[in-house]
C-alpha cells in the first residue's frame, strides 16, 4: 500500500501548476499542463495505483462505514486535470490547469445520507472520513469486509490521442487559426475570444454491494464568441463545441466550421427585429433549442423532485401528457456525447430512458435513493459534480424522437409566429415549470414563411403545458454539441441536449406592442 497524501500529490504535478503562473515562460517552453500524469495506468490495478489503495483497503473503509448500523456505503475516488487556453485580442493571453483530487465517502440509512470527503488519501483519513459519514446511523455493529467483484462496462468515447502527453504548443494554432478565419470572413469584425479547454478525468467507485468499477472520462471544449460593427451598432454571438474525444477533435474542418458560425450568427444579428408582442405559435429549429426541452420540461421528471412531490410531474406516471408523436428520452449511450458516461457515480449501468413514449409519461431518472422509494432499478442518472458532492438525478443526453412531419411543412403550416433557433438567459420554476426564456436567433414567420431574423425577444410559458401543446413534431431531429452545463443543485454536469422541428401551439411572446 502506498500512501499518496495531497502534499506528496501535488508536489507530483507542481511543474503543471508551476507552469500555469508564469504563461510567458510556459508558452516559450510548450511544457505539457500536466506533466509526469500519463493515460497508460489503464484497468483496475492502474486506478488503485493512481489513487494509493489497495482492494483490501477498499473493503476496511467500508466496513468503516457500515458500523454504525448504516444501509449502504461508498467511495468515489476522482482525478480531475483541466487544462484551459485562451485568445483575446488576437494573442493567447491565459493559460491555467486544474487538478481536483480526492474521495468522497456516502452512507446512506433509511432515506437519510451521511457524507464527508478528503483530499488525503492514506488508511487513517480514509478511515476518519468513513467514520464520520457512518455518523447518519446511530447503533454499532461488526461488519466484515464484502468481497469486490470488478464491473466491467462499455466504452462509448474511446480517445485517439490522450491529453495528458498533448503540450500546450500543440493547440495554440488552433487558436489562431480560429482568430483568423473569424476576422477573414467579414471586415465588421472588431473583436474575438476564443479558448480550448481539455480535461480528463479518473473516477474509481466501490460500493458495499460489492462493486467496484472505474471510469476514464475525457472532454474537450472549443469556444469562440465576436462582436462585429455596423454603422455605430455593434452585435456579438458565438459557437462551441464539447465532445467527450481526444486530440482528434482539433481539426482545422472543426474550427472552420466554429469561425463560420460565429460570424454568420453575429452578423445575421444587425438586421434582426422584435415581432409583434403577444399570444402565438412558436416553431422550435432542430438542435439547440433543444435548451427549452432541458430545462422548462426535462428537470420535472427528475425522480427527485418527483419523490419530494415538487414536480407537476409527481402524479403524471402512465398517464398521457403530450401529443402522441412526443417521444423523449434521456441516454448516457450516444457516442462521445457531452453528457455520455459508461457508467453513473454510483457504479450503476449507463442506459437510455424512455421518459415519454407517444405522449404517456413512463418513466423519472432516478438515482439509487429514488430508485428503492420507487421499487424500480436506478436508470444511471446518478451523478455528482466532483467527489465533495453527493449523487443526485441529473439528465445525460435529452431528446426528442422524430416525428412524422418534415421541417417545410410545419413552418408552412404557421400563419402567424416564430421560430427559434437558440435561446439564452433563461429562468425555470422546477417545480410549477413556468419558464422565461430570451430567443438569441430565430426568424418571423408570416403565412408560412421565414421572414426578417429576430432577437432578444423574451416567451413566457409554462413547461407542462408547452409540452401537452406540441401539435407537430419533425423527422430532422439533431443532436447540440454545444459546451452545455446543467447548474441543478449549485453542482455542474456536462449534459447534451437535441430536438427535431417541433411546432407548439401558443406561447407568450414579449415583442413590440401593436
Amino acid at each position: 500500500m502506498k500512501d499518496l497524501t495531497r502534499r506528496k500529490f501535488l508536489t507530483t504535478t507542481s511543474q503543471g501548476l508551476i507552469a500555469s503562473t508564469f504563461i510567458p515562460a510556459f508558452l516559450k517552453n510548450d511544457i505539457p499542463l500536466a506533466l509526469g500524469l500519463s493515460n497508460e495506468d489503464a484497468g483496475l490495478n492502474g486506478y488503485l495505483n493512481r489513487f494509493g489503495v489497495t482492494e483490501s483497503l477498499i473493503r476496511e473503509v467500508l466496513a468503516e462505514g457500515l458500523s454504525r448500523g448504516g444501509d449502504f456505503s461508498e467511495l468515489f475516488f476522482q482525478h480531475r486535470i483541466s487544462n484551459n487556453i485562451s485568445l483575446e485580442d488576437k494573442q493567447v493571453n491565459r493559460a491555467y490547469t486544474d487538478i481536483i483530487y480526492g474521495v468522497g465517502i456516502r452512507v446512506l440509512k433509511g432515506d437519510q445520507t451521511g457524507y464527508s470527503y478528503t483530499e488525503e488519501i492514506t488508511p487513517a483519513t480514509l478511515k476518519q472520513a468513513a467514520k464520520t459519514a457512518a455518523a447518519i446511523a446511530n447503533s454499532s455493529k461488526t461488519v466484515n469486509p464484502v468481497q469486490m467483484k470488478l464491473f466491467k462496462h462499455q466504452d462509448f468515447y474511446p480517445v485517439q490521442t490522450g491529453w495528458e502527453g498533448v503540450g500546450i504548443g500543440e493547440k495554440i494554432p488552433f487558436l489562431n487559426r480560429l482568430n483568423d478565419k473569424i476576422f477573414e470572413q467579414d471586415k465588421r469584425v472588431i473583436k474575438v475570444n476564443a479558448a480550448i479547454a481539455n480535461e480528463s478525468s479518473y473516477i474509481l467507485i466501490a460500493n458495499s454491494d460489492g462493486i467496484i468499477t472505474y471510469d476514464f472520462q475525457p472532454m474537450v471544449t472549443i469556444y469562440s464568441s465576436c462582436i462585429a460593427e455596423q454603422n455605430g451598432k455593434r452585435e456579438n454571438h458565438g459557437s462551441s463545441r464539447s465532445m467527450r474525444k481526444g486530440m482528434e477533435m482539433l481539426t482545422n474542418k472543426e474550427i472552420d466550421a466554429i469561425a463560420d458560425e460565429s460570424v454568420k450568427r453575429t452578423v445575421s444579428l444587425f438586421d434582426a427585429v422584435k415581432p409583434d408582442a403577444g399570444e402565438m405559435e412558436i416553431v422550435l429549429g432542430p438542435g439547440e433549442s433543444g435548451i427549452l426541452l432541458h430545462e422548462a420540461m426535462g428537470h420535472g421528471f427528475e425522480a427527485d423532485f418527483n419523490r419530494i412531490k415538487t414536480s407537476i410531474f409527481c402524479d403524471k406516471l402512465n398517464q398521457k401528457i403530450s401529443n402522441e408523436h412526443v417521444t423523449i428520452v434521456d441516454s448516457g449511450l450516444n457516442p462521445c456525447c457531452r453528457g455520455t458516461i459508461n457508467v453513473d457515480d454510483e457504479a450503476n449501468e449507463s442506459k437510455e430512458t424512455v421518459m415519454v413514449e407517444n405522449g404517456v409519461l413512463k418513466s423519472y431518472l432516478h438515482d439509487r435513493i429514488s430508485a428503492k422509494y420507487y421499487g424500480v432499478k436506478p436508470t444511471g442518472n446518478g451523478r455528482r459534480d466532483t467527489f465533495r458532492n453527493m449523487p443526485i438525478p441529473r439528465m445525460r443526453n435529452t431528446y426528442m424522437k422524430n416525428g412524422p412531419h418534415t421541417p417545410e411543412e410545419i413552418i408552412a403550416s404557421v400563419k402567424n409566429g416564430i421560430y427559434a433557433e437558440q435561446f439564452t438567459n433563461g429562468q425555470v420554476n422546477i417545480g410549477a415549470g413556468d419558464f422565461t426564456f430570451y430567443v438569441k436567433s430565430g426568424n418571423i414567420i408570416e403565412n408560412g414563411k421565414l421572414g426578417r431574423p429576430i432577437k432578444d425577444v423574451n416567451i413566457i410559458g409554462n413547461g407542462p403545458k408547452s409540452l401537452a401543446d406540441i401539435v407537430m413534431v419533425g423527422n430532422d431531429m439533431k443532436m447540440s454539441n454545444a459546451s452545455w452545463t446543467c447548474g441543478k443543485g449549485g453542482q455542474g454536469a456536462p449534459v447534451s441536449m437535441g430536438i427535431p422541428t417541433v411546432k407548439i401551439s401558443k406561447i407568450t411572446v414579449g415583442g413590440v406592442n401593436k
